[in-house]
């Protein structure tokens, strides 16, 4: 090859890779002010749960520590055995409770449109049956929640060891 050739290839690169990074979306709105998702814990781990003993509970708070509201769009389950509530004691939604939500395909999954303000939080409820798969069931399990918001997703994750 020739020097041109390399000289060539070299501004190619360096012009694609420009592009890549000015074409990043970003989490900004044009007077520079952002919503931002936040969760202090995403994360319970239950440990030995016993199917005989039944559902199991926790509970996840997700803040908005931006300066613009947040809008809280879906949320849904990765498994039927798990389901999600949303409650909410915001200036938009005063005591407002959305779901329980599950797992797509095994029911409609609605729009929520809940609006958290700059500082508010949400809390997320949500229930694991460990007897929801049977004999089958019985092992370590890890499940996920997810929350679409109208800037960027938010995922909870559970995990367990399922004993008879």
């Amino acid at each position: 090859m020739t020097k041109k050739t390399y000289i060539g290839i070299a501004v190619g690169i360096i012009a694609l890779g420009t592009a890549i990074t000015l074409a990043q979306p970003n989490n900004q709105n044009e007077t520079g002010q952002t919503a931002s998702p936040q969760t202090t814990e995403n994360s319970y781990d239950f440990g030995k749960i016993s199917m005989a003993e039944g559902i199991v509970q926790t509970s996840f708070t997700l803040r908005n520590d931006g300066t613009e509201p947040l809008t809280i769009q879906k949320m849904y389950t990765s498994c039927m055995c798990t389901v999600a509530t949303l409650r909410t004691n915001t200036s938009a939604d005063p005591g407002g409770e959305f779901g329980p939500f599950g797992m797509p395909g095994h029911g409609f999954i609605p729009s929520i449109d809940a609006v958290l303000r700059p500082q508010e939080e949400a809390t997320i409820d949500v229930e694991f049956d460990p007897a929801a798969h049977g004999p089958a069931g019985i092992g370590r399990i890890e499940r996920t929640i997810r929350i679409e918001t109208d800037k960027e997703p938010v995922e909870f994750f559970i995990a367990a060891t399922v004993i008879p």
